[in-house]
């Protein structure tokens, strides 16, 4: 078969001590970070078998020897994926030069950060290298959709064309998974409430006989929310770890294993900066070892390390403990009216210790002075909830029988304790220190400043070879902003070309004669200028916002002057809304953030994306206040290198829902005349694509009926 490996092996030492998981995981032994393999053919791909070697150092020599494919036999014209996909696969210059220079990287140990538009093909551009540099490689992508889509779609054609003996892990947080024990348990327990959730239950106890991941994405019919299955998880809060009589046959277990023995390890970003915190704080590690790492969606690397590296408590963790307490207290038949009125009293002194908190949601600053005065006039709360925690612990430690279970939840309790004091009581330099109320829910967080020295120290000095990749990373065609937010020094850089035609394909359209959005009356203008354009286009459109407020206030003045189907954000979950507007014809989304990116519509069902104003972050967000204040304390300009860098990202992730695919067409819309007026929106227009640009209605019009088929 064409591009089928052929390998040899060349040792079967391993190496590396055994390390065991944070005290709260299942345990994981000691892995090797690197396999290397020579190739016995011109036309082969070479990929990793099982003999190991000790993992490398930085001056290692590099990865593969002997005989090595070039990535120009496998991308280019004629090469190894066009006789695979027998005439089914479109060369693409931009695909093979982002291979050659990840491969690259792979082979001479180096950093590289690659921009890489829509349509260029860059998860094979990156995964055929990581194959071929004969290393074990964490591929960590934005989200575990994500995850899935290359392990289900692209790893089954590698593994088919490529690479026989791949071996591949996906790997995710605990919570995704079922804990058997827990369903053992309840099943003999009177614990369910009500018919929907005692049939939910008998469903996936019938799945737990049949499925080898217990990974509840295959659970369609349970809601994301779902009370039960919150219940039922392999949460490391409430795992025994080995001493738990289901550990071999855990589905946790049995994940950690597939990915000692795998030679690519799909994460998602959440769970890497989990793991990368871990290993800092001596709590041992989640993933086994590794040498190099591929980053897809890079641009969200900085939001998601400050999570990390950052503290955070919340009313929903002290609830969840007292829940737990009181299902372990029940199963091991240890609940004495003492024990249950110790976890009830957490309740009691949590509920009354948050809602001394403003009942507005939003996110607040907690400074020194702010939060020393919260204590000051809550002290009565504050005390009351750091004893009801330390009483539990006191409690647990004197019972004649101390299962294991009892252990863990001490622990936990100590563990909030200890947060809650850092939140209350610490002062270090680099944290900002902020609460948010949203829903129900009290968060109180501690979160980095600046968390380029951190990523420059655990990350890019730890690995010789880190791949970043994603369609915007440049803001005015450099690479400056983000190299300087992650901290990293040293890095080839590639700016790829754009395989779509934008100059035919998208048309530009900026509203004349809009008011300022500070002005009272942008939001009529603007609501007049989104029905106009939706009429245009027949619907099919998303109309992208900057706030929640606002995109309710637009629906509502545009919702009786169309006739189209309205989806509004917050009606329904995500996935749902995105599925119901894919289904309904000339359907229109309102939305806010978390459909400015990572959403996939190809086609006409969506052929405009409109937005209302330039996505700066706000300035009053205690997070992104104090980095400006830092930077400025610095002497530097924080609207040039923060504020405006973030929106042009960000505009830039919004825009680019529309153009999809080669046959993808559409209009664009800002409404935002900033871009026009002010100095900096040079750097927004530097920043796009060449999309074709009018100010005039009718070239919208014209644009939409040239798009339609004859």
């Amino acid at each position: 078969m064409v591009g089928e490996a052929v390998l040899a092996k060349r040792g079967t030492k391993t190496s590396g001590k055994a390390r065991e998981e944070a005290t709260s995981r299942a345990g994981d032994g000691s892995t090797v970070a690197e396999r290397r393999y020579v190739p016995l053919e011109e036309e082969s791909v070479p990929v990793r078998a099982r003999g190991q070697e000790p993992g490398p150092r930085k001056d290692d020599a590099p990865a593969s020897s002997g005989p090595q494919v070039s990535m120009q036999q496998v991308f280019g014209p004629g090469g190894l994926l066009e006789k695979c996909m027998f005439g089914g696969y479109e060369h693409r210059p931009a695909q093979l030069e982002m291979a050659e220079a990840v491969h690259d990287a792979f082979q001479t140990r180096h950093h590289t950060i690659v921009e890489a538009g829509t349509g260029t093909g860059k998860t094979l551009a990156y995964l055929l290298p990581a194959i071929c540099s004969g290393r074990r490689v964490v591929i960590s992508t934005a989200t575990k959709s994500l995850q899935e889509q290359l392990y289900q779609k692209d790893i089954p054609f590698l593994k088919k064309h490529f690479a026989p003996e791949l071996k591949v892990a996906v790997m995710k947080g605990r919570a995704n998974f079922l804990c058997r024990e827990k369903l053992h348990q309840m099943a003999d327990q009177p614990m369910l409430k009500g018919m929907d959730e005692l049939d939910a239950f008998r469903q996936i106890r019938d799945w737990a006989k049949l499925t080898e991941t217990g990974d509840r994405a295959e659970l369609t019919f349970l809601p994301d929310d779902s009370e039960l299955w919150a219940r039922l998880d392999a949460r490391r809060d409430t795992c025994t770890g080995q001493k738990c009589p289901q550990f071999n046959e855990c589905f946790v277990t049995g994940m950690h294993a597939r990915a000692r023995e795998a030679d690519l390890i799909i994460v998602n970003h959440h769970l890497f900066f989990a793991d990368l915190a871990l290993k800092h704080d001596d709590f041992g590690s989640i993933l086994p070892e590794y040498s190099a790492v591929v980053f897809d969606e890079a641009h969200e690397i900085e939001d998601v390390a400050s999570d990390y590296f950052g503290r955070q408590i919340s009313n929903y963790r002290f609830e969840e403990l007292a829940r737990d307490a009181d299902m372990a207290l029940r199963m091991l038949k240890l609940g004495s009216p003492s024990l249950l009125r110790r976890t009830q009293r957490i309740r009691e002194r949590s509920r009354t210790f948050f809602a001394a908190f403003a009942a507005r949601d939003g996110r607040f600053s907690f400074s020194r002075p702010e939060r020393e005065a919260f204590i000051e006039q809550n002290r009565e709360a504050y005390n009351g909830l750091s004893d009801a925690l330390k009483s539990l612990e006191t409690e647990f430690a004197a019972q004649t029988q101390k299962p294991e279970e009892l252990t863990r939840l001490a622990r936990r309790s100590f563990e909030l304790r200890q947060e809650l004091a850092f939140l209350f009581e610490s002062n270090e330099k680099n944290y900002v220190y902020w609460y948010e109320l949203r829903n129900k829910g009290v968060f109180l967080a501690a979160t980095p400043i600046d968390v380029s020295q951190i990523l420059r120290e655990r990350l890019f000095e730890s690995f010789d070879t880190v791949v970043l990749t994603s369609a915007t990373l440049t803001v005015g065609n450099r690479f400056d902003y983000i190299r300087q937010r992650l901290g990293l020094d040293h890095a080839k850089e590639r700016t790829l070309p754009p395989e779509f035609h934008y100059q035919e394909q998208a048309l530009l359209y900026l509203p004349p004669r809009m008011p300022d959005v500070r002005d009272a009356g942008f939001q009529a203008k603007a609501a007049d200028e989104i029905v106009r354009l939706l009429e245009l286009s027949e619907g099919r459109a998303f109309c992208l916002f900057t706030s929640y407020a606002q995109m309710r206030d637009l629906f509502e003045r545009v919702s009786t002057r169309v006739a189209y189907p309205l989806i509004l954000q917050g009606t329904a979950p995500r996935s749902a809304l995105l599925e119901r507007f894919k289904n309904t014809p000339n359907a229109v989304l309102f939305a806010t953030s978390s459909f400015w990116q990572g959403v996939d519509v190809p086609g006409e069902q969506l052929s405009c994306v409109i937005v209302d104003r330039l996505p700066f972050a706000v300035p009053s967000d205690p997070i992104v206040a104090a980095r400006v204040r830092a930077l400025d304390e610095e002497g530097r300009n924080a609207f040039s290198e923060y504020q405006v860098p973030q929106a042009v990202l960000a505009l830039k992730q919004g825009f680019g829902r529309l153009i999809r695919a080669k046959s993808d067409r559409g209009v664009l819309s800002l409404l935002d005349n900033r871009i026009q007026r002010m100095a900096y929106g040079k750097i927004f227009m530097e920043s796009l694509p060449k999309y074709a640009k009018t100010q005039d209605l009718s070239e919208v019009e014209r644009f939409h009926e040239a798009a339609k088929p004859a």
